[in-house]
């Protein structure tokens, strides 16, 4: 019996090296490298359904058809906005999440109402024909359109929509689904780096969009190899606390969109359902104003978002204060800290600083700088800042306060949601007055505090 070639291959990145080895060359990180067998190419009779019938053929740029594939809707304004406007035939799209958080409920909901309109094919293979259709009916959905499958075999799969020909599908999940060419166990490295590329591929030969479900690490990033991120087109979280009813979903990659785009959802008895408004839900504050709080706007893919930002000062026993920063960069902490004290005379060596977004928001954005300095400012100085007032800016290192993309669509927002003060950079100031608000405009950090 002849022996099995085996392959060292990086789980994060993709690289495969002769032996095994405790940190990865290309990517750096560690305990990433695990052993695949290598079985001989077979040919099976999926792969010569599809594959055999497309022939390799040149064109010129000026001879392709241009004429653009007509997306259509998902059902949800809140999924359409997080694809870019609609699902594009064709295309490949990833949705990840914890468990729990709802996506098998999501691309269900989605389903069924597409298949009102169009073929859809869900395939299921976590879970049996039985299960999905309980959920169906605890969510008061229409079954009589959806078709099911319960299969694992992605040549089987490939096989059969085929012949059903659905203009969507689902892949739930990823991780359990596995290729007979490749002679190893569902949810290894190459089974689902394979594939994830065949379904891709057959997605695009027959213009099927294929939604695919795939499982997180302990860590929260996607289980499997990175490339599994390159090979799709649209790369989507559903994130969400398991005490919390609200679910986010955003894009970390889209070749048809904006990237992180955020998509709100409701988990209720009956499914998720959309938030039309997601800073009402953002800023339920309390009937007294606190010190340390403050109202910032953040962009948000093609969107402003209102969200409140907390900070607490307190004097700290510990020889070095803790610095703790939820939904905020620590590192940019630290930094504003420094600024505080060099540009505004403010020294908070002895003290104990926390900041908080409210609501799990993650902000990532540099227009949280001056929102940051002011409620730490607040908070230290116990004095509570004006419940309209909003703030946005981001602050360099020499103290002064730069401008962030999207001013004129931000004050909208925060007008629109009743707010009657702004403190903003002097280069995001409207050229014409807002109606019912008043617009200040600093340059360094001296005005932004004499302007509180």
């Amino acid at each position: 019996m002849a022996k099995r070639k085996s392959a060292f291959v990086c789980s994060d990145c993709g690289s495969d090296y002769p032996r095994w080895q405790g940190q990865c060359n290309d990517c750096g990180a560690w305990n990433t490298i695990s052993e695949i067998l290598l079985g001989n190419p077979v040919k099976s009779s999926a792969r010569q359904g599809y594959a055999g019938q497309v022939s390799a053929q040149v064109q010129t740029l000026e001879s392709i058809d241009l004429q653009a594939l007509p997306r259509f809707s998902s059902g949800f304004k809140e999924l359409d906005r997080v694809l870019g406007g609609g699902i594009v035939p064709g295309s490949a799209m990833l949705i990840g999440g914890s468990p729990g958080a709802g996506k098998s409920t999501l691309l269900l909901q989605t389903m069924c109402h597409l298949a009102g309109n169009s073929k859809a094919l869900y395939v299921t293979g976590e879970e049996s024909l039985q299960q999905v259709a309980m959920r169906a009916h605890r969510l008061g959905l229409p079954g009589d359109q959806l078709q099911l499958l319960a299969e694992t075999s992605i040549e089987t799969i490939c096989d059969v929509a085929l012949q059903i020909k659905p203009q969507i599908m689902v892949i739930d999940s990823i991780q359990v689904m596995h290729v007979a060419d490749v002679q190893s166990a569902p949810g290894s490295v190459s089974q689902v780096r394979e594939s994830a590329a065949w379904l891709t591929r057959f997605a695009k030969e027959h213009h099927i969009a294929v939604f695919i479900v795939g499982h997180v690490t302990k860590e929260g990033s996607l289980a499997g190899p990175k490339v599994l991120e390159h090979c799709i087109d649209c790369s989507m979280m559903l994130e969400g606390d398991s005490d919390s009813r609200y679910r986010t979903l955003r894009t970390h990659k889209n070749r048809f969109g904006a990237v992180n785009e955020l998509g709100v959802f409701a988990m209720t008895g009956k499914g998720l359902k959309e938030v039309s408004n997601p800073s009402a839900i953002f800023l339920s504050r309390g009937e007294e104003q606190a010190p340390g709080s403050v109202v910032l706007v953040v962009w948000e893919g093609t969107r402003p978002l209102l969200v409140e930002l907390q900070a607490l000062v307190d004097y700290s026993q510990l020889n070095n204060p803790r610095r703790i920063a939820v939904g905020l960069e620590q590192n940019r902490l630290a930094m504003l800290l420094a600024v505080l004290h060099r540009h505004g005379q403010l020294q908070m060596n002895d003290q104990d600083v926390f900041a908080n977004v409210v609501g799990g928001v993650r902000v990532a954005e540099t227009a949280a700088d001056l929102a940051l300095l002011l409620a730490m400012v607040s908070s230290f100085r116990n004095q509570a800042l004006a419940r309209d007032l909003i703030v946005f800016g981001e602050v360099g290192l020499a103290g002064e306060i730069r401008p962030v993309p999207n001013g004129a669509e931000r004050l909208a927002e925060a007008a629109k949601h009743g707010f009657k003060k702004a403190i903003v950079p002097s280069a995001n100031m409207p050229k014409q007055p807002i109606a019912g608000m008043q617009v200040i405009g600093v340059k360094k950090l001296a005005d932004a505090l004499d302007a509180l």
